[in-house]
């Protein structure tokens, strides 16, 4: 199995659900910067990662609806996780 090892300035969490996603992002030091509830599209993902974009990644669990946001993380070169 190979793990993903690369450091970044934020990190990006997603719970994923069908029409809903919770995101938390944190700073390299484990400070919580965003934790919020909010539907589930590109658009309000990239909205509320907008700030960090800098050095972000992007990491969502395995279910079966986590493919759109690594096409998504793919066509706008931010590193993504499963």
């Amino acid at each position: 199995m190979i793990f993903y090892t690369k450091q970044h300035q934020y990190y990006c969490g997603i719970d994923l659900h069908a029409r809903t996603m919770y995101v938390c992002i944190i700073d390299r030091d484990g400070n919580k910067l965003v934790h919020r509830n909010m539907r589930a599209s590109g658009e309000n993902l990239l909205k509320v990662i907008e700030p960090f974009r800098e050095d972000i990644c992007v990491a969502v669990e395995c279910t079966f609806t986590w493919y759109w946001i690594a096409d998504l993380c793919d066509r706008e070169n931010i590193p993504f996780v499963l």
